[in-house]
C-alpha cells in the first residue's frame, strides 16, 4: 500500500500532525494561566467574589487543556529519536541542552505548583495559593521561552561550528544561540498570540453566556475582559508581527518571497498580492490580484524601493510557495478581525451597550476559535517557508531523516491520527461541555476524586483537624473559603 510513498514526506506529515495538534494546547494554557493570575489578584485585591468563581470556573478547563498539552508535548519528542535521528544527532549538542533547560526550570516550576494552584485554595493560604498560581503562569511562560529558542535557532543559526563528525556544536558563546537573531520577535510574536487566543476564547464564551442570559454577572465580567484584551493588544501584536516580518526579510528572505508571493523581482517596487494561486511549476503567481507597490511599502516603508523575488534563488533552495501563501494571509486576515471586534467593543463600550447589542455577542462567539486558527497559520507560515531546510541554509530536510522505510512511517502516522482524535476529541469535547455550563455564585472549581492523602500499608493516618469536613469540596461562601487562612 505505501511500497511508493515517499518515507521523507509521511515523516513531515506525520510530525506536522503531531505538532499542531500539540501547539494548539499550549497556546491557550499559555494565556489561560495568565488569566487566572489576573483574576487572582483582582480577588484578593478586591474580594469580589465573581473574581473568585471565574477564576474556579477557568481553572477546570486549565487543568485539562494542561494536561492535553503534556501528554501530545511527550509524544513529539519521540519522534525526534524514530524519524529524526539525523538531525537530533548533529544537532544534539546544541539543542539538546536548551530543551534540557525547559525541562529544568519551566516543567519542575509547573509540576511543582501545579497541584497547590488545583487543590490548595481551601488548604494553603491565600497568599501562598496565589503565588502557586503566579508561578504555575511563569512556568508556561518559560517554557515558551526556550522552545520558542530551539525554534528561532533553527530558523537563525549563530554560534555554531562544524566538527569532525558533522556535529553542530557551540562555537563559543551561549548568549549567542540562545537570543539568536529572530529569536527575541518571535518570542513577542508568539507570546501574545497566545494571550488573544485566550482572550477570544473567554470572550466567546462570555457571548455565549450572555446571548441566553444577558444579566448574567459572570458572563458580562468574563467579556467585559477579554474585549478589553482585544482592543488593547490586537494593535500591539499587528506591529509586533510587523516587526517579526522585517526580521525574517533580513534573515530568511526566500520565505517572505513566498509569503508574498514574488516569483519575480520587482525593481520599481513590489506589489502587494491578495489573491493569487501559486505555480511552483510555472514559476508564477496565476489569478493575481494586488495593490501596486504596497508591498515594498510595507517591508521597506518605500514605495518605490526595489524587492528581490525566488527568480534570485537556486530552485534546489526555494520554499514551497502554495502554503506559506495562503497561511500567511490567513493569520493577518484573522488578525486584521480580532481588531476590528476589538474596535466594535470600544464602540459599544463608550455607548453603555457592551452587554446588549446582540450582533456583537454573535460575531464574538464565531470568532472564539480564531485565535487557534491563526497560530497554526502562523506555525504553517513559518516552517514550510524554511523548507528546504530543518535549520536553515545548514542542514536540509532531506539529510535529517531517519532511514526509514515508507510502510513503518505510514503505519505509525495512521496509529498517531486514529489514537490522537480519539484522546483528544475527547479531551476537547468535555472541555466543550465545561464552557458551556454558565458560570455562577459559589463555582466549586477542581475537586479531586481521591479522598484524603494515599498511604502505604502499615501506615496509620493521624485523626484528622476537622472530623466531618470533606477538605476536597471547596466553600460555596467567600467567608467560608477565607476561614482559617
Amino acid at each position: 500500500m505505501f511500497e511508493n510513498a515517499d518515507a521523507l514526506l509521511l515523516a513531515r506529515i506525520q510530525f506536522a500532525f503531531t505538532v499542531s495538534f500539540h501547539f494548539i494546547f499550549p497556546a491557550f494554557s499559555i494565556g489561560l494561566a495568565s488569566y487566572l493570575a489576573v483574576l487572582e489578584a483582582l480577588w484578593l485585591k478586591t474580594g469580589k467574589q465573581v473574581y473568585q468563581d471565574l477564576f474556579k470556573y477557568w481553572l477546570k478547563i486549565f487543568a485539562i487543556a494542561f494536561a492535553m498539552g503534556v501528554v501530545s508535548g511527550i509524544v513529539m519528542s519521540y519522534q525526534f529519536g524514530t524519524n529524526w535521528a539525523v538531525f537530533s544527532d548533529k544537532t544534539g549538542p546544541i539543542l539538546g541542552p536548551l530543551m534540557a533547560y525547559e525541562v529544568l526550570t519551566a516543567f519542575f516550576l509547573e509540576a511543582g505548583f501545579l497541584g497547590v494552584m488545583l487543590f490548595g485554595m481551601n488548604r494553603v493560604g491565600k497568599g501562598l495559593h496565589f503565588t502557586a498560581t503566579f508561578m504555575v503562569a511563569l512556568g508556561t511562560f518559560i517554557s515558551a521561552f526556550w522552545i520558542l529558542s530551539v525554534n528561532s535557532w533553527m530558523q537563525t543559526p549563530v554560534g555554531w561550528t562544524e566538527a569532525a563528525n558533522g556535529q553542530l556544536l557551540p562555537e563559543a558563546d551561549w548568549f549567542d544561540i540562545v537570543f539568536n537573531p529572530s529569536f527575541p520577535y518571535r518570542l513577542v510574536h508568539t507570546v501574545i498570540a497566545a494571550y488573544l487566543t485566550t482572550a477570544f476564547v473567554v470572550g466567546g464564551v462570555g457571548a455565549w453566556h450572555l446571548l441566553k442570559d444577558r444579566t448574567n454577572q459572570h458572563a458580562r465580567k468574563m467579556f467585559s475582559m477579554a474585549m478589553w484584551m482585544a482592543a488593547l493588544v490586537a494593535p500591539v501584536q499587528i506591529f509586533a508581527g510587523d516587526m517579526h516580518g522585517l526580521n525574517t526579510l533580513e534573515h530568511q528572505p526566500a520565505k517572505v518571497m513566498a509569503m508574498e508571493g514574488h516569483y519575480e523581482s520587482h525593481p520599481d517596487g513590489a506589489p502587494l498580492y491578495i489573491f493569487g494561486i501559486p505555480n511552483d511549476k510555472e514559476q508564477r503567481l496565476d489569478y493575481a490580484v494586488g495593490i501596486p507597490k504596497l508591498s515594498s511599502l510595507i517591508l521597506k516603508h518605500d514605495l518605490d524601493a526595489p524587492l528581490a523575488g525566488l527568480d534570485t534563488i537556486p530552485d534546489e533552495d526555494q520554499p514551497p510557495v502554495f502554503l506559506p501563501f495562503w497561511a500567511f494571509r490567513v493569520m493577518v486576515g484573522i488578525g486584521m478581525l480580532m481588531l476590528g471586534i476589538g474596535a466594535w467593543s470600544l464602540l459599544a463600550r463608550a455607548r453603555k451597550k457592551l452587554y446588549d447589542w446582540t450582533w456583537l455577542h454573535r460575531a464574538a462567539v464565531v470568532m472564539g476559535p480564531s485565535g487557534f486558527v491563526a497560530v497554526i497559520a502562523g506555525w504553517i507560515t513559518t516552517e514550510v517557508g524554511r523548507q528546504p531546510w530543518t535549520v536553515y541554509g545548514v542542514l536540509r530536510t532531506a539529510d535529517s531523516a531517519s532511514p526509514l522505510d515508507a510502510p513503518a512511517v505510514a503505519m505509525s502516522l495512521i496509529a498517531f491520527v486514529v489514537v490522537y482524535f480519539a484522546v483528544f476529541g475527547v479531551g476537547t469535547w468535555y472541555i466543550l461541555r465545561l464552557m458551556k455550563q454558565p458560570p455562577h455564585t459559589g463555582e466549586k472549581g477542581v475537586k479531586r476524586t481521591e479522598k484524603g492523602p494515599v498511604r502505604t500499608a502499615g501506615i496509620t493516618p493521624g485523626p484528622t483537624q476537622n472530623p466531618g469536613h470533606d477538605p476536597d469540596v471547596l466553600p460555596d461562601s467567600k467567608e467560608e473559603a477565607t476561614d482559617g487562612n
